[in-house]
């Protein structure tokens, strides 16, 4: 007999997400499109912080709303906790420490561990690199550690829909063709560059193309969630001796 304690309105959610507010389309491979995630997930809703206002304006009172939002999706019951934007990194610290399952609020967590890998510069392609600062860097535990860092800033198509919240509607092609120009201009003058994190959640859906475009080991966020949700969740192996 199994005795379960019970107490969760809502049972088999692996991850929570701390989702911004944004209305722009998510592709699949996008961490806020569930359709095409090898994990159940549970969304926390932070009505009012959007990206550029997060980018732009991280506040203390930011901060409490995100760490208030991380312990009810840990009330919830989810086994692990991560966020829809790469710039939570600047809290990464603050919520790790307010719930008792793993918290990983950004991609970016990744960069000393492919640093560790490669003993080669990484690649960090941004939403923005004009917002990127070390205190996002030192909130992950990547201060440092050698980087090159290329932002989508001056791009047409992502800028006016994400980093701008211009208009919802998006040329995902357009997307594509931006990312892949930006990454490799960033190889053409960093060609010791080992391998690539994506800081932007929106990106993880063209990860495919990029790594064809530059050859070089691409790291994202969807990837991460996915390596986090099979050590939280371990399942027996198949197979036979």
């Amino acid at each position: 007999m199994t005795i379960h304690p019970g107490g969760q309105n809502i049972c088999g959610i692996s991850i929570g997400v701390l989702s911004l507010e944004s209305y722009f389309p998510k592709p699949p491979g996008h961490i806020k499109n569930p359709s095409s995630l090898p994990f159940t997930v549970m969304y926390e809703m932070l009505d009012g912080i959007t990206v550029p206002e997060l980018l732009g304006n991280p506040t203390g009172e930011m901060k409490g709303c995100l760490i208030e939002a991380a312990k009810r999706l840990e009330a919830k019951g989810v086994h692990a906790i991560t966020g829809s934007c790469g710039f939570l990194a600047l809290f990464q610290r603050e919520i790790a420490q307010a719930v008792s399952v793993p918290a990983f609020v950004s991609s970016l967590i990744q960069v000393p561990m492919v640093y560790q890998m490669t003993r080669a510069p990484v690649g960090v392609l941004t939403a923005s690199a004009d917002a990127l600062t070390d205190a996002h860097l030192e909130g992950v535990g990547a201060a440092g550690v050698p980087i090159v860092v290329q932002g989508l800033d001056h791009t047409e198509e992502f800028a006016t829909v994400i980093l701008r919240n211009e208009r919802t509607a998006m040329d995902l092609e357009k997307v594509e063709a931006e990312l892949i120009e930006a990454a490799q201009g960033m190889m053409a003058r960093a060609p010791e560059i080992g391998a690539v994190v994506l800081e932007c959640t929106d990106l993880p859906p063209y990860a495919h193309k990029l790594q064809q475009a530059i050859r070089r080991p691409v790291f994202d966020l969807t990837t991460l969630t996915t390596m986090v949700h099979d050590a939280a969740i371990r399942r027996a192996y198949s197979g036979f001796i």
